[in-house]
């Protein structure tokens, strides 16, 4: 079975020469202004245009309205949720822009968490660590334990902490679709090339044959 690989909060030229070299499944831009990676319009559509087109685009918004994911979608190719986002936003959406896929993350905390993102009209569930402070990006581990109890029917990618050495450890106690890292591969708040490599590395070389 394969894993795929997400990298998220991409927001500079260097960073998708970095994603180009060793390319990701899915590159995640954070669209919702106010966060430290987060990219404008005009910033995500340069940097989707030298991107290996291969490499699947991924609009992360938080608790938005549909005015505001307008702009950003010709763009990308899925829509993530990262909020308190409502079923009649995802179904505003779906008319909206019937051709994109939906993504909602959820902070797990407990199992019902879970059961309630899979009831949603959504395609996949991106299943992170639960902070009171901050939407995600955190680098804190998501409970392991919990998830693989209790595993959604939908396709899900495992955020929250997860890093080019625990990544394995990751797949094989959880065996999420993909797994999704931001902060872990950053040094000084900037997406670090050597740990791209690492964590593609890792993926690609022993985690896709389990």
């Amino acid at each position: 079975m394969s894993t795929y690989l997400k990298i998220c909060g991409i927001r500079r030229p260097e960073d998708v020469a970095y994603l180009n070299a060793c390319p990701p499944d899915y590159a995640g831009f954070i669209c919702t202004p106010g966060y430290r990676r987060s990219v404008s319009v005009g910033t995500l559509r340069e940097l989707c245009r030298p991107m290996e087109l291969k490499i699947v685009r991924v609009g992360v918004f938080v608790d938005p309205v549909w005015d505001e994911i307008a702009p950003f979608e010709p763009y990308l190719d899925i829509l993530q949720l990262h909020g308190n986002e409502s079923p009649a936003l995802i179904a505003e959406i779906r008319a909206e822009a019937p051709e994109a896929g939906i993504w909602k993350a959820v902070r797990v905390r407990t199992a019902e968490d879970i059961r309630r993102a899979d009831a949603l009209d959504v395609d996949a569930l991106v299943l992170d660590s639960f902070s009171a402070e901050c939407a995600g990006g955190t680098g804190t581990l998501a409970p392991w334990d919990i998830i693989a109890q209790n595993r959604p029917e939908k396709p899900f990618f495992l955020a929250g902490g997860i890093t080019p050495e625990n990544v394995q450890e990751a797949v094989r106690a959880v065996q999420p679709y993909g797994v999704d890292a931001s902060s872990s591969l950053e040094t000084d708040g900037c997406k670090d090339a050597e740990k791209i490599r690492r964590m593609a590395a890792a993926v690609k070389g022993g985690v896709h044959e389990l």
